[in-house]
């Protein structure tokens, strides 16, 4: 049996900041110059612009340079202070070389053509990327840090940006840079999917269905890691009744826990749930954070579920594991459920196995016991009940749920009648129904609001003493 999940998952996390950095703008003074005045002025603004070479920060640079791969616009480049990383991806470089060492091949053989083009660099920081390469190491670190305690073997990686840093790079690169030359994010990025890759070959970069996905503030620094979560396909069997299929919150406190008696400050309304049975021997094994709990329906609280179990989805949130035998995982939870909840086998899935499960419209087979009034009375109540198979019957939303069920009519169709056995006042009936159906109601009408019911075909008043979920007819 495998024992490494498949991946799932999907994230969008390339937005960018909002923010924006504005420039100021001054304005002439209203005050009248004098004819002298005028002339300086106007005499200082043909100077300005007096050709295409102007000093910018003691260099002569050339504005109106070609954009590279020419060595005039690799040399105006230079000029206003690109760094080696920049350099190598703006130039057109063909030295099949990435990082920094294809910006300084680039750099030598420039400085080999003008040997004064080295003293004309006087830029502290990078115009294209504000020195944000010298910082992947940085960077790489934090996320090893952070992902220390944890396995993985797929990464997504994304990286938040200053507006007007992407801005004023694709300004500069557009203009000057070679025809299809990589923008900064994605240079940025890969400079350090080769730094993680050369720390841990195994590391696989994709864009769908990560373990990890990580987001970098190029602001700050700041690493964020979100860890995926993994999926566990099965089937459960509840042979104990008194036990809800997920939490069930304290009235007392709604699950605050903190000072309530009413709980003993567990949160829960109930000390166990098969959510719980199943998913705290796996969530401690895997050392994740939490578990969500998907089934295909669920039974009352009261009512067992055997046979083949009802099929679920367990979603594990966060774990620091990604695998594991799942021959452990079932024999650790049969030994947590303790007689009340077992499962037969687990498999990996994906999410989309908890939409398959949510929206499945399987029949189920129920036994139902209950006591029915003055039964001796009643003439053939055999052939009375076995009337009702292959009957459609419309229920209103039972009184019990109505607090969080919409007040509606639904038709639902008794496949079959399978047993009648009576035993003094009270009767066992085995019937198979279509997905949805109240099957309490069916019995007890739930004073009318299901018709037809038992209740009205015996003519005689049904009170249900238990229920058992006998299959669930998902194949």
């Amino acid at each position: 049996m495998e024992t490494n999940e498949p991946k799932d998952d999907d994230s969008e996390i390339d937005s960018e900041d909002e923010w924006q950095l504005y420039a100021s703008a001054g304005y002439a003074s209203t005050e009248m110059l004098s004819e002298e005045e005028n002339e300086e002025s106007i005499e200082s603004e043909e100077a300005w612009f007096d050709g295409d070479d102007f000093d910018f920060q003691g260099s002569t640079l050339n504005w109106d340079a070609p954009p590279c791969p020419a060595p005039l616009g690799i040399a105006h480049v230079i000029k206003i202070g690109v760094c080696d990383h920049c350099l190598g991806r703006i130039s057109g470089s063909s030295t099949g070389i990435g990082g920094s060492d294809a910006g300084s091949i680039v750099r030598s053989e420039a400085f080999e053509r003008d040997e004064n083009l080295q003293s004309k660099i006087t830029q502290d920081y990078c115009p294209l990327c504000e020195n944000l390469f010298e910082d992947v190491e940085n960077i790489v670190s934090r996320v090893f840090e952070t992902l220390s305690e944890t396995q993985f073997s797929t990464m997504q990686f994304g990286i938040h940006l200053p507006k007007d840093l992407i801005q004023e790079e694709d300004r500069i690169r557009t203009k000057y840079g070679a025809p299809g030359s990589y923008p900064l994010k994605g240079a940025l990025v890969e400079g350090i999917h080769r730094r993680i890759r050369e720390i841990n070959q195994e590391v696989e970069f994709v864009k769908e269905r990560p373990d990890v996905m990580i987001l970098v503030d190029g602001l700050t620094l700041r690493v964020d890691v979100d860890v995926r979560p993994i999926f566990l396909y099965g089937r459960y069997r509840k042979l104990s009744r008194g036990i809800p299929q997920t939490r069930w919150p304290c009235r007392a406190c709604r699950g605050r826990a903190e000072g309530c008696d009413s709980c003993g400050e567990s949160g829960l309304q109930y000390p166990d749930s098969v959510q719980d049975l199943i998913g705290e021997p796996i969530r401690e094994a895997l050392g994740a954070e939490d578990t969500s709990f998907h089934g295909m329906g669920r039974e009352d609280i009261d009512v067992r579920c055997l046979g083949s179990g009802r099929p679920f989805v367990l979603e594990i949130k966060r774990p620091r594991q990604r695998s594991f035998p799942l021959e452990d995982l079932v024999e650790m939870v049969n030994e947590n459920g303790n007689e009340k909840v077992e499962v037969g086998n687990f498999e990996w899935c994906t999410r989309k196995k908890v939409n398959e499960v949510k929206q499945s419209r399987s029949e189920k087979t129920y036994t139902i016991r209950f006591e029915v009034e003055e039964l001796a009375e009643i003439e053939n109540p055999e052939e009375a009940i076995m009337s009702l198979s292959g009957k459609v019957i419309d229920q209103e939303t039972p009184k019990r749920v109505s607090h969080r069920r919409a007040a509606k009519t639904r038709r639902r169709k008794v496949s079959s009648v399978d047993r009648i056995e009576i035993d003094g006042s009270q009767v066992e009936l085995t019937l198979r129904c279509e997905a949805g159906t109240y099957v309490k109601e069916l019995v007890h009408s739930d004073e009318g609001r299901t018709n037809p019911s038992v209740q009205s075909v015996l003519g005689a008043a049904c009170e249900v003493i238990w229920l058992d979920v006998e299959e669930i007819h998902d194949d």
